[in-house]
């Protein structure tokens, strides 16, 4: 498989779905915050919905991202490789391999 980009809006839209699905919401309720700490953390997002706040690691928003591959691309989540990548011009991106 060809080397797939994922741009930022795009994450935070899988997220959304993501986050709705645990909270029993619709996506458009939830808000998201994309972050990337190179000391601690690493990547990692905070979503706001019904005026509580949620934090996400790194493997949730691979997992966000496998949900929205699996769904919404018709591709195996499970045979493919995610990395987020900070990128200078575009923000938080996720290449798939």
């Amino acid at each position: 498989m060809e080397k797939l980009i994922i741009p930022e809006q795009n994450i935070i839209n899988a997220v959304c779905v993501y986050i709705a699905r645990q909270k029993n919401t619709i996506p458009e309720e939830v808000e998201v915050e994309l972050m990337y700490d190179d000391d601690d953390s690493g990547f990692t997002a905070e979503a706001y919905v019904n005026g509580q706040q949620q934090f996400l690691s790194t493997l949730n928003l691979i997992e966000a991202l496998r949900m929205t591959l699996q769904e919404f691309m018709n591709l195996d989540p499970n045979s493919t490789g995610i990395e987020l990548i900070l990128d200078d011009e575009q923000g938080i991106i996720a290449a798939v391999h």
